[in-house]
């Protein structure tokens, strides 16, 4: 009886998952519905609702189309993607930051070209920041559609500043003298925790694109033609690990996380920060008026274009393989429509690239000349490690750490990128 029972049991038990099983495929048909699977990276509770707001409205004002969505934190994403790349499930919508990382989506046949669908949309088109655009862009094709302005400066603190009678530099060699001010007067001039290395990364990105011509850096950034022979890149590592050797940074640098050096720089620990204009909201709710930001300032001695600014946007491809191309158009228009673009602004303070939504109505002042500035940017030296090929980045992000810690010579490092370079060549060509 017990046996029967148990048996029974099992059967009761397949059955119930099958009939789950056929729930699920007909929840996720909905009664004929057009059914979206939307991917993005921002899971975290005080962005999450923002996302779960939009979907919920666009699904009210477009009761035929059902968005499946999924929300993957920023490291992990990068392996899901990689993944999907590869494989048959793949999301109709999905995260990409632009650059090398969504050209590679691109070369791949995986991205959907979206030229046709702005160019036919003029209004939706011009509504855009052109800089937010054009990192999205392969061969004069556009394939993804931004959702964040995203720029990098560093931050000051004022009360540091004016105690040793400081403004903001405008070159490199007033930058390194108020370096020198400030460490002979005690202070930790700056303040970077690189304990995960995109944080040095992001220093590298713009003295590359300063050191190096843009023409060089370009075919060295593509996969195709990579050499990285230019001295620029020795040049560009030497200054910053120059930063660390001269005392210019805080102890413990690559032990320390840059949630950790954030707090530290709050508490008054360091005069400055590199951050993002995404973060500037949360510098103004710990430091109230007692800071101030500044462009990564020009070097007389570069190559590359001094008038460039640092960072990116991120936003979304559509799949060479959704099925419902222009429903996902119709999402994407929504998702950055003007008022969306506000509710970004608001409701989490990031920087939007749709013109005239972030200003001084909807956003902090400071974030508000952020994006003016980036506006006013002859072009964006977009975020190293996303911009050249994965193992080209690989070799950047396994070195800094080495590098800033004396173990390894700018020259070492180059030799390998150099190297690796030529092999991502042969394997892309």
């Amino acid at each position: 009886m017990k046996k029967l029972s148990k048996t029974l049991s099992i059967m009761l038990l397949m059955i119930a998952l099958i009939l789950t099983g056929c729930s699920n495929s007909s929840s996720s048909e909905e009664s004929g519905k057009t059914v979206l699977k939307f991917l993005h990276k921002w899971p975290q509770p005080e962005y999450a609702p923002y996302f779960e707001e939009v979907v919920e409205e666009f699904e009210k004002q477009n009761p035929d189309i059902k968005i499946e969505m999924e929300a993957i934190a920023d490291e992990p994403i990068k392996d899901k993607l990689r993944v999907i790349l590869g494989g048959n499930e793949v999301p109709d919508i999905m995260f990409s930051w632009s650059g090398e990382f969504a050209r590679k989506f691109v070369r791949a046949g995986a991205a959907l070209d979206l030229t046709p669908y702005l160019e036919e949309d003029t209004a939706w088109k011009e509504s855009f920041i052109p800089a937010s655009l054009q990192p999205f862009s392969s061969d004069d094709k556009n394939y993804g559609i931004p959702l964040r302005f995203n720029g990098k400066f560093f931050v000051y603190n004022k009360e540091i500043f004016e105690k040793y009678n400081l403004q903001a530099p405008q070159t490199w060699d007033e930058f390194t003298t108020i370096l020198d001010t400030l460490k002979q007067g005690g202070e930790t001039p700056i303040i970077l925790g690189n304990e995960s290395p995109w944080a040095a990364i992001h220093y590298l990105t713009g003295l590359n694109q300063k050191m190096v011509p843009q023409d060089v850096r370009m075919k060295d950034y593509n996969p195709t033609s990579g050499e990285f022979t230019d001295p620029g890149y020795v040049k560009a590592m030497e200054m910053f690990a120059d930063l660390n050797k001269k005392g210019y940074l805080m102890e413990n640098v690559n032990s320390s996380s840059h949630d950790m050096a954030i707090q530290y720089f709050f508490a008054g620990k360091g005069a400055m920060i590199y951050v993002e204009l995404e973060e500037f909201q949360t510098v103004e709710d710990n430091m109230i008026g007692n800071w101030g930001f500044f462009q990564m300032p020009a070097i007389s001695e570069g190559k590359g274009n001094q008038n460039f600014t640092t960072g990116a946007p991120d936003g979304f491809i559509v799949s060479s393989k959704t099925k419902h191309p222009e429903e996902a158009i119709t999402f994407l228009k929504f998702l950055t429509s003007k008022d969306n673009a506000v509710k970004l602004a608001e409701q989490i303070g990031w920087p939007s690239p749709i013109d005239g939504a972030t200003n001084p109505d909807t956003a902090l002042q400071q974030v508000v000349e952020g994006v003016e500035t980036m506006k006013k940017a002859e072009g964006m030296a977009e975020w190293l490690d996303t911009d050249v090929h994965a193992k080209v980045a690989d070799v950047y992000l396994s070195n800094i750490q080495l590098l800033l810690d004396g173990s390894k010579s700018p020259e070492e490092i180059i030799k390998e990128i150099q190297a690796v370079a030529k092999e991502v060549q042969s394997e892309v060509e």
